[in-house]
């Protein structure tokens, strides 16, 4: 009853987050819509007169810290899952499938992702980027076919 409360509220919480990012606005570098050479991403304005910086109507706005992603969702991934980097096996231990999702980290090998994947299968854990290379794929394709 409890868990499902929590889950629940968690839910809430997740779709109001997806809410908040749709009405959030673009932050846009100052003077980039005027000149080609200016790129989009955002540069604090730092001119006495500028009109951003004055949060003058008709401007586009700054980030401010009223923007910011309440802290129970911080480092949520989409699902809910709190993300949890894997480099061996031995991390996967404690963690819980209802919390917890794991993401490989990118410079484990084919070889040692095949031992996490199972594991994580094992225990239930959902897995963020189980992709393996096509070769790797093949080669246990063919392994199998030879057992058989």
């Amino acid at each position: 009853m409890k868990m499902s409360k929590r889950l629940k509220k968690l839910k809430q919480v997740l779709l109001r987050k997806r809410q908040d990012k749709a009405r959030m606005p673009r932050f846009v570098r100052p003077e980039s819509w005027r000149y080609k050479r200016l790129d989009t991403g955002w540069r604090r304005p730092k001119g006495i007169d500028s009109k951003i910086r004055k949060k003058h109507k008709g401007y586009p706005v700054m980030p401010s810290k009223g923007y910011r992603t309440p802290a129970k969702l911080r480092n949520l991934h989409p699902s809910g899952l709190q993300e949890v980097l894997v480099h061996n096996i031995r991390q996967l231990e404690g963690l819980h499938p209802k919390f917890n999702a794991v993401r490989i980290a990118r410079r484990v090998g084919d070889r040692k992702r095949i031992d996490i994947l199972d594991r994580a299968d094992e225990l239930g854990l959902r897995v963020l980027n189980p992709r393996l290379r096509t070769r790797v794929i093949e080669d246990i394709l063919l392994k199998t076919e030879e057992e058989l």
